[in-house]
């Protein structure tokens, strides 16, 4: 997985935007404001930060040598994933799905029922 399939990958999800926030360097991905996703432009190879379930997140540290414990996050609820090729990007897309379902189950009910109305 590269930049530009990593980007393609999350903007193909209901709902998500991009944006700069945290300045020209990091890339960001939110869906209904809240962050799911995040990336440096510079990463070589491409290196994303996503949310993670705190169980989860320890057993994909374990068995993967590619995610590590949030880069300047909340480790608990967060992982750095090294798209090194260690990994299919199948299970990178499972990983980056799991996130966007945590950010989107902790929405609001009024937040789920935009969500929802979104074409």
């Amino acid at each position: 997985m590269n930049l530009e399939s990593f980007r393609e990958y999350c903007l193909s999800k209901k709902g998500v935007t991009e944006s700069l926030p945290f300045g020209e360097g990091t890339l960001v991905f939110k869906v209904m404001d809240k962050v799911f996703a995040l990336t440096g432009f510079d990463s070589q190879p491409l290196s994303f930060n996503i949310k993670c379930d705190p169980e989860k997140a320890i057993e994909l540290r374990e068995q993967h040598s590619c995610v590590l414990p949030g880069y300047h996050m909340n480790k608990k609820h967060w992982n750095t994933i090294i798209a090194d090729g260690s990994v299919k990007d199948q299970l990178l897309q499972e990983w980056i799905d799991h996130s966007y379902e945590l950010v989107v189950k902790a929405l609001t009910r009024a937040k789920k029922e935009e969500l929802a109305a979104v074409e």
